[in-house]
């Protein structure tokens, strides 16, 4: 599985496709909160942090990991977790985001990126 970096605006059908050749029914996916930008399509949530810190510069506290189901409906097709978001100096101790305005950051930058 390739995992690209998203800077532009992709089609939800493209995320569709990686999520068929590789889970079948979603990708992983790591956001960069402070620079809206994410990384779509790895193994490891990790394996996308990794090229986002090497690639982007991106910092630990400003990535989370999630994954994408992009044949479930808008406001139900992102589920927050993994181990990417084990980050207890932020005050968030479990694989899933505990923290409201992350989230919404999170989407923030899916709705930007992710278009019909």
């Amino acid at each position: 599985m390739s995992i690209n970096i998203v800077k532009t605006p992709v089609k939800k059908s493209e995320i569709a496709q990686m999520a068929r050749e590789g889970f079948g029914d979603m990708v992983k996916v790591v956001a960069d909160v402070s620079q809206n930008i994410m990384a779509i399509g790895g193994e490891l949530h990790a394996d996308e942090e990794v090229m986002l810190s090497e690639k982007e510069g991106s910092k630990r506290e400003d990535m989370w990991g999630f994954n994408i189901y992009p044949e479930k409906a808008r406001e139900e097709w992102l589920e927050f977790n993994s181990m990417v978001n084990i980050k207890p100096h932020l005050g968030n101790r479990t694989r899933d985001i505990g923290d409201p305005e992350v989230k919404e950051k999170i989407r923030k930058v899916v709705e930007k990126l992710v278009i019909e």
